[in-house]
């Protein structure tokens, strides 16, 4: 694994659906290859802690930092892909 951040302009949902699948493992009673943009995450199978990883996780790879503020009442893939690409336009 390179520790060389990746350069992106937007995170889309399969980059996000990837991220999730890798850092907190995947239900295997969800089909997370759907349209779940507005699904909330409880229901993908995923927690806050799961969340957490996947921020980090996307903090490590793209050097979007989301702080627990940032994170604080997201509750679908929509949202949180909103606030990371929120960021990345910021930094841009």
């Amino acid at each position: 694994m390179s520790d060389a951040k990746t350069t992106v302009t937007e995170l889309t949902v399969e980059d996000l659906t990837r991220i999730m699948r890798e850092s907190a493992g995947e239900d295997e009673s969800v089909d997370l290859s759907g349209d779940i943009l507005d699904s909330d995450f409880t229901e993908l199978g995923y927690d806050s802690l799961a969340l957490l990883e996947t921020a980090g996780r996307i903090a490590r790879d793209y050097g979007v930092e989301l702080s627990d503020d940032d994170l604080d009442g997201i509750a679908t893939p929509r949202e949180f892909l909103t606030a990371v690409n929120r960021t990345l336009t910021a930094a841009a």
